[in-house]
């Protein structure tokens, strides 16, 4: 049996009303919106007083996530387990950076696991969405 990933972008599963990172400057600051992506660095400095910070990468970019402790607790799981995120939270522009300060936070894993297939497989899995 082998594994494939489906050539066509847009048969890719996407999370629903997401904005693109390479659109972060579009909405104005202090705008909720919800990103989503594929975890690649989650830090947690011992000088940041619990505050975790975890960077999201969707097909257009890069997206700064900012993690308070207490919603930390609330969304530990996905947090620590979650290869794949959707985040909803506030825009926040510094310095011309911008960050999502999070209010909630989804484990979106299961949408990676339809990118890969048994070959041959033209249908993704059906998941419930919580």
């Amino acid at each position: 049996m082998s594994t494939r990933l489906t050539r066509n972008p847009d048969a890719w599963p996407h999370p629903p009303a997401c904005l693109p990172h390479s659109l972060l400057e579009l909405p104005p600051n202090g705008a909720r919106i919800a990103v989503a992506g594929l975890v690649l660095v989650r830090q947690r400095p011992g000088t940041a007083n619990g505050v975790i910070f975890i960077t999201l990468e969707d097909e257009t970019g890069v997206c700064n996530v900012i993690v308070w402790r207490a919603l930390y607790e609330r969304f530990r799981r996905a947090v620590i387990a979650g290869r794949c995120l959707r985040v909803t939270g506030r825009l926040q522009r510094e310095g011309g950076v911008s960050h999502v300060i999070a209010e909630e936070i989804e484990d979106i894993s299961w949408m990676l696991d339809d990118l890969l297939r048994v070959a041959g497989d033209a249908a993704p899995t059906p998941r419930k969405t919580a």
